[in-house]
């Protein structure tokens, strides 16, 4: 029994410009997953997106969604696929009730007015339900996107930055419908920038950079194993950290930050530096701090740590 509601293989795309957006991307999102597909500008998530969508055609690779290939059977991934697009596009004369009916039928299926009605109260919209979308906000119309995505009961809900836009209250009306929709089962692949809701809704997070993978594991396994602990030393606004001073130091990744310094320590995945060896080699270098704190890296401190290291490897090569 496959339990992936999404594989893909070798995924590769380049321009005719020769601009490589996709260089052999691997992709396992499982059924009823609440998957993070994170990366930085430019790093080929919208690609991969449009691929998915039938937007774009791939240079190579495979991609199959619940098992069905998704370049030779479009018309069933496509009934079983929901969009929700960066892009606003509407035709302003229609009303949100008017376009989600059109919608159901595109995806061959007969308006569900009950479904239909309950989308725009859960997305804040029933009291905007007959006005024109040209009336509709900004972050209206990107709750609009959410419900046409929603409208013919996909499996598979792909969120590209949805909550851009979207007041705070909203977006956590949003994202508690969308918890409600993955507990039932569907299956969720998010995109967005704001790392801390990734890192509270996802259960599987894969990070890619330069249209490779950098990072792909478990949420929990991340955030204890990948994730770092360090040690932080207050020394003042005035502090300095000398080349001589870093590189006796670099064993510990030294990083200057708000008046002091945070030196790596070691545990589950890393180098096994203790609390004592590196309080004591830091104290040898630069004295009695005035202030300590131990901080636990969060998704967005491993995020730059991983793409940052992909960029600085990508340029050396």
């Amino acid at each position: 029994m496959n339990d992936s509601a999404l594989q893909v293989q070798g995924l590769r795309k380049v321009y005719a410009n020769g601009k490589t957006a996709l260089d052999g991307v691997d992709l396992q999102v499982s059924k009823g997953a609440f998957h993070a597909l994170l990366g930085p500008n430019g790093a080929g998530k919208s690609t991969l997106i449009n691929i998915l969508a039938d937007i774009v055609r791939p240079t190579s690779g495979l991609a199959k969604m619940f098992g069905r290939d998704v370049f030779h059977e479009r018309a069933w991934c496509k009934r079983h696929l929901g969009v929700v697009p960066q892009e606003v596009a509407f035709d302003p004369f229609f009303s949100p009730v008017e376009v989600l009916r059109i919608t159901s039928g595109l995806f061959g299926r007969k308006p569900d007015d009950a479904w239909i009605n309950e989308l725009l109260d859960r997305l804040g919209l029933a009291e905007h339900a007959h006005k024109n979308t040209r009336q509709l906000s900004g972050g209206m119309r990107r709750r609009l996107l959410v419900a046409q995505a929603l409208v013919h009961r996909p499996s598979l809900v792909v969120l590209d930055e949805p909550t851009a836009g979207v007041d705070v209250e909203l977006r956590r009306s949003l994202w508690a419908f969308m918890r409600e929709l993955n507990r039932s089962g569907t299956t969720i692949l998010l995109t967005t920038h704001y790392l801390e809701e990734a890192e509270q809704l996802c259960d599987h997070v894969t990070i890619i950079d330069g249209g490779r993978v950098v990072a792909d594991q478990s949420m929990r396994e991340l955030m204890e194993v990948v994730a770092g602990r360090y040690l932080y030393l207050g020394y003042g606004d005035d502090f300095e950290l000398s080349e001589a001073d870093a590189r006796a130091l670099s064993a510990f990744r030294p990083r200057v930050m708000s008046g002091g310094i945070c030196l790596r320590l070691g545990g589950q995945g890393s180098e096994g530096h203790g609390f004592h060896q590196v309080y004591e080699a830091a104290v040898s270098r630069l004295g009695i701090p005035r202030k300590v704190e131990i901080r636990q890296e969060d998704l967005e401190d491993v995020f730059i740590r991983l793409t940052g290291r992909a960029r600085h490897e990508r340029s050396r090569a």
